[in-house]
């Protein structure tokens, strides 16, 4: 059986070059050894010799060197990943979305916070799926929620000594330790 190479034009090579270094610069790996691949084999590098040097099977050259003839560089960038598949049904997703609008008081809680610890119970009280909390807050984005931290305030802080600290006291201090540094 002969070998297939794929012959380059001069300017599609210093094109894939530099699409290598740049996917490689950016953390691309699969897609530079993709690129890396047809630039071998340009070089009338094998499908066997170019697997051995990249570390990769047989199959997989052959599949990214008859991609890159039919589709050319776009066949070989990532395509989007689906990842898994949400264990929650889109009725259920409504359902817990009516849950986390009434609140944490209308569910049963004292405090009136929703945490991602909280809602993974939630879901597991009401659905029986077991959700990271991790994992809880990339379903409030897709249900369109913020995620917030809250801010640290003191509840029994005087307004105008605050103030006072913030405006007069503070920029005395900065001051100080400017003069210490030059100094």
């Amino acid at each position: 059986m002969q070998p297939r190479f794929i012959k380059l034009h001069y300017r599609t090579r210093n094109k894939l070059n530099q699409l290598l270094r740049e996917s490689a610069a950016d953390g691309y790996d699969r897609v530079s050894k993709r690129i890396h691949a047809v630039l071998l084999n340009d070089q009338e590098y094998t499908s066997g010799k170019i697997s051995e040097q990249l570390q990769t099977s047989r199959s997989k050259v052959s599949e990214w060197l008859k991609i890159y003839e039919e589709q050319g560089f776009e066949g070989l960038k990532e395509g989007e990943r689906s990842g898994r598949p949400s264990f929650l049904t889109d009725l259920q997703k409504i359902y817990l979305c009516d849950i986390i609008d009434s609140g944490p008081v209308a569910f049963g809680y004292a405090s009136g916070i929703w945490t991602s610890k909280r809602i993974a119970r939630v879901i597991f009280e009401e659905f029986g799926i077991t959700y990271h909390p991790g994992h809880v807050r990339k379903l409030l984005v897709e249900f369109g929620f913020s995620v917030q931290s809250p801010k640290r305030l003191l509840a029994l802080a005087d307004k105008d000594k605050q103030s006072m600290w913030t405006s007069q006291t503070y920029p005395n201090i900065k001051k100080k330790q400017n003069q210490k540094d030059r100094e």
